[in-house]
């Protein structure tokens, strides 16, 4: 099932892969035509090439309408982009990425379009990499076009377009996102299981103690209620059904699921939990990404909330 995702502890391997999958491959193999997804899509299947998905700028985060990386199509049918991204995954190790560009201001959000750009390429520079708090094996970078040259041919779907491909592939990429929450917080439940049972207190193992076991049963089911929803959405989108609402509710409730969770196994492992010689720390954080990308717990409430208005309504 395309829709099923494995559920995993953030690893470099596994986020890479992760954006690859969804962000890059997802809009390519929706809205590309044969050609481009010869040239695109063949290449980056065996994990031997990755690509990158370029939305976000350093003044818009949220406001994914607001793009101001601009494309302008020259006399000789080529588009020249200017502009910046930020907070690119996959930065460093992609040699493809979807950009995101306003092809007429005019129009606001219908007035943007989505490109495939190679890298490298002329007019295509990268920002250091990130210091970040988690998911410190994966680069994330500032992308800089200057005056940059794509061919016509490299325009994904058509001009226009490009919101709507944007919002379509978050919905998809938020249940991969609920699979890695939900992989940190089941990690983070089991190193709070194996230590409670080794460590000793009172003369007994301390998952023995009532307020450790409290902690374990709140764990284990936020992440079986995460797990079912995201579960839910994936069905629903192999399936051909809208899923919007229940992605956005996936990402919610796991990524929150992970926080918790990651925050409990550090309370039941005590002060082993603060030190690298145990994974609780990582797991706490790398699971704060989950709330923030492909769309903060925020924009969630408002996307679920003003879907179920809608359904109200009707």
């Amino acid at each position: 099932s395309s829709g099923i995702n494995a559920e995993w502890p953030l690893r470099p391997g596994g986020v890479i892969l992760s954006v690859n999958n969804s962000l890059y491959l997802g809009p390519l193999l929706t809205n590309g035509n044969d050609a481009q997804k010869e040239k695109w899509v063949t290449p980056f299947l065996d994990g031997d090439h990755v690509g990158c998905f370029c939305l976000s700028e350093p003044g818009n985060g949220s406001d994914a309408g607001a793009a101001s990386t601009n494309a302008t199509l020259r006399d000789n049918g080529q588009y020249e982009l200017n502009g910046s991204k930020a907070w690119i995954t996959n930065g460093y190790e992609s040699e493809a990425a979807v950009v995101f560009a306003t092809t007429d201001k005019s129009l606001k959000h219908k007035g943007i379009s989505a490109f495939v750009v190679p890298k490298p390429a002329q007019g295509v520079s990268l920002g250091k990499k990130e210091d970040k708090l988690g998911i410190r094996g994966s680069s994330t970078c500032v992308i800089n076009f200057d005056n940059c040259m794509i061919d016509e041919a490299n325009l994904l779907g058509k001009a226009g377009d490009g919101f709507k491909i944007a919002m379509r592939t978050l919905d998809a990429g938020r249940i991969g996102v609920a699979g890695q929450a939900l992989g940190i917080a089941q990690a983070s439940l089991e190193c709070a299981v194996a230590y409670s049972q080794q460590r000793q207190a009172f003369g007994k193992p301390i998952a023995s103690l009532s307020t450790i076991q409290n902690k374990l049963a709140d764990m284990e089911c936020k992440i079986w209620s995460a797990r079912l929803i995201n579960w839910h959405a994936a069905k629903l989108k192999d399936d051909g059904h809208n899923f919007t609402k229940e992605a956005a509710m996936a990402k919610l409730v796991a990524s929150e699921a992970a926080t918790y969770c990651a925050h409990q196994a550090i309370q039941v492992l005590g002060g082993m939990g603060y030190v690298s010689d145990m994974p609780a720390e990582r797991h706490y954080r790398d699971a704060r990404i989950t709330e923030i990308y492909e769309g903060t717990s925020e924009i969630q409430r408002l996307v679920i909330a003003g879907n179920l208005l809608k359904e109200m309504v009707q």
